[in-house]
């Protein structure tokens, strides 16, 4: 980045403005030119973590500007921006003011349908007082319509509707299920040796599926073992059965909820010929990740099987591959995530929470993150530095790497810190390293239908938002946010 470079104005008492503008379009090689550099051109570098995006930061002062990039020795504008006609053709165009009666003579700029940004401004007051010859506050972004959000949730719940859960089943493949005679010690083990975070659990004696082991009660039985007062026990873990848990998980839950007795739930599950909006409601509604696909050939429901574990991840692939090439027939698709209602943000950020981003450092302990995951209700936590720039991510999965070497049985929860927890995974915590492909990032001028095809990557639960440059946290979105966005609820 060139802001030193790039202060051309330098009359005494002339107030800069540090200005980011950022080409999210891709290339080899990109460069900036405009009114501010004298028509010469500036390199611009690639974002960490970003390589398709590009940013240089200059300090301009107030007035109208104006600008393009080259592309790999292209010339472009940004159709996304405001532009405008000059002796170098088609040029984006910008208006700093810093006074709200500061309107020069300037062309009315031509704003494009469509969103999109190039350039973020590192002044909170610039956002406050930029005007346009209109007068009207300048929007960096353009923001959803009442109509487009019917149009788009329309169509993409009519597809859902129209396509079945079988259409979900991968040409090959396989499903684990775990007996619930099993020990819950040897159980913790299968899950960490297959990669998974969750299995059906199958009660042969009743001849059915009956429920499913989940990351999330590994974290429970992590804290039951760090308490004290607790009647279970790492010698335990050997013939401790899953049946057994569950019993207790259950007690253990309606004393929590102050009910004298626990009530049995029944198995979450979905058939092959379920749509997937049905399927997707199931997922949303009860708070799980998965949704077993059973078919039972019998009226009976005897005999069922297995046929795949159901998640919005795949529900969201199949979305994307048919509205891939028509994505003009659903306009929100085209919109920066920052224009429309959906995920965690930190405030002033995406708008108004309805809860606030949990976010811990690395220094933390472990059992502080195993509490914000079950009280905070939320699958994942973003570990920071302290100048709130992404590090990792900690997610109730990575709990089964404790399972490595028996890790769990020598720890102290209290005591040991989420950097060393994160070691014992299979891809280790390295500080500011972006290479990890754990740390799936975003940017908030990135499009709708480009988060949604991340997020549709095998492996990909949620995309944490972060500042282009700096990487500071600025929200998060996970496939839950991106559904209940897209049917409405």
């Amino acid at each position: 980045m060139y802001p030193s470079d790039m202060d051309f104005a330098r009359e005494s008492g002339t107030m800069l403005i540090p200005t980011r503008f950022v080409w999210p379009y891709g290339g080899r090689n990109v460069l900036i030119s405009g009114s501010f550099t004298g028509w010469t051109q500036w390199p611009m570098t690639p974002v960490e973590g970003c390589p398709t995006v590009f940013q240089t930061i200059c300090s301009l002062p107030p007035g109208y500007h104006q600008y393009k990039f080259v592309v790999d020795g292209e010339w472009r504008h940004d159709e996304h921006k405001p532009f405008g006609s000059s002796n170098l053709g088609t040029v984006n165009t910008i208006l700093l003011a810093t006074e709200a009666n500061y309107i020069p003579a300037m062309p009315t700029p031509q704003i494009p349908p469509g969103p999109g940004s190039n350039m973020d401004v590192d002044n909170e007051a610039f956002h406050r007082v930029v005007r346009v010859s209109d007068s009207t506050l300048y929007e960096p972004f353009s923001r959803i319509s009442e109509a487009d959000l019917e149009i788009s949730q329309h169509r993409i719940a009519s597809f859902m509707s129209m396509h079945m859960a079988y259409e979900l089943l991968p040409e090959s493949g396989k499903v684990i299920a775990l007996d619930v005679d099993l020990p819950v010690k040897q159980a913790f083990h299968i899950l960490h040796e297959q990669g998974i975070s969750m299995a059906p659990l199958w009660d042969f004696l009743n001849g059915k599926f009956v429920g499913v082991l989940s990351a999330l009660d590994f974290i429970l039985i992590m804290r039951e073992l760090g308490n004290h007062g607790s009647n279970l026990t790492e010698e335990e873990l050997d013939t401790h059965t899953i049946s057994a848990w569950k019993e207790a998980k259950s007690y253990l839950n309606s004393q929590i909820n102050g009910q004298g007795s626990s009530v049995p739930r029944c198995l979450l599950h979905a058939g092959p010929n379920n749509n997937l909006k049905e399927v997707a409601l199931k997922i949303l509604q009860s708070g799980v990740s998965t949704v077993p696909i059973i078919h039972s050939p019998s009226e009976d429901a005897s005999n069922p099987q297995l046929l795949h574990l159901a998640s919005l991840s795949g529900i969201l692939k199949c979305i994307c591959r048919y509205f891939r090439h028509s994505s003009s027939s659903l306009p929100v698709l085209q919109l920066p995530i920052c224009a429309i209602p959906v995920g965690t943000w930190v405030p002033k950020i995406g708008g108004t929470n309805q809860r606030p981003l949990a976010t811990l450092r690395p220094t933390a302990s472990l059992s502080a993150a195993l509490n914000l995951l079950i009280q905070g209700q939320v699958s994942s936590i973003p570990i920071v530095d302290d100048n709130n720039s992404l590090l990792d991510v900690y997610s109730r999965s990575d709990i089964t790497s404790l399972a490595k070497d028996k890790i769990y049985t020598h720890i102290n929860l209290e005591e040991t810190t989420i950097h060393q927890a994160l070691q014992y995974r299979e891809d280790p915590f390295t500080t500011y390293d972006y290479g990890n492909q754990r740390c799936h990032m975003c940017l908030r001028s990135d499009p709708l239908h480009k988060v949604m095809d991340r997020l549709s990557k095998p492996g990909v639960r949620r995309l944490v938002i972060v500042e282009a440059g700096s990487k500071r946290v600025e929200g998060i979105i996970s496939l839950s946010d991106i559904f209940r966005f897209l049917l409405g609820i």
